[in-house]
């Protein structure tokens, strides 16, 4: 019961501190303004995040992105081959993050404030999805001498690119996706016949 609170309290100060920062914004967001907004003390925010203000601000981003990735892994699970599940990643998480209002709020208005939080969660976002890429890849049959952490350290980083910045490409093609994928992704990981036949995921509503 004492862990159950625990947690409903953290719970609690993040949800207040998302809200106030969709509120007024990143920079403006003081301390008071989440203990207020969440109905605790400052003393209180302090007991669960000892940094203050600067660590609730991150562990509030942190856990938002990761509340943003989760469903989208999860669905993830019902395609066939490690293909599939690469173009389906990138086309939803780029849908998800062009209608995350918060986060395009952010992006147009405190450029710098998020991306200064994002650079702090990257090595923790990038260590999650290159073990979800490594146990993916240890399914598949992969070109000789293919070191796995590498290549899911590899993919992973790419995958981060670009769903941050597509270039000249086209996340909402299913067809471009599938290239990418393709040639940029996996064209060094899997055995070349398999990896130069596109294969277009299921496709979105």
């Amino acid at each position: 019961m004492i862990a159950a609170d625990k947690a409903d309290t953290r719970t609690r100060i993040l949800l207040g501190a998302l809200s106030t920062v969709e509120r007024l914004g990143m920079a403006k967001t003081s301390l008071e303004d989440v203990a207020q907004t969440a109905g605790v003390s400052r003393a209180t925010i302090y007991r669960y995040f000892p940094g203050g203000r600067d660590e609730v601000v991150t562990e509030t981003v942190t856990w938002e992105v990761q509340n943003f990735l989760t469903p989208m892994i999860d669905g993830l699970d019902g395609l066939d081959g490690i293909e599939a599940k690469f173009e389906e990643a990138l086309a939803v998480g780029h849908r998800a993050i062009g209608e995350h209002l918060l986060l395009q709020q952010l992006l147009s208005t405190e450029p710098q404030e998020i991306f200064r939080e994002l650079a702090e969660i990257g090595p923790v976002l990038r260590d999650a999805i290159r073990g979800y890429i490594a146990d993916e890849l240890r399914r598949e049959v992969l070109r000789p001498g293919t070191d796995i952490d590498e290549a899911a350290d590899y993919c992973a980083r790419l995958y981060l690119s670009y769903l941050g910045s597509p270039g000249g490409h086209d996340l909402g093609d299913r067809v471009d996706v599938a290239r990418i994928v393709s040639s940029q992704f996996l064209a060094g990981i899997l055995p070349a016949a398999h990896a130069e036949r596109p294969s277009i995921a299921r496709s979105t509503p």
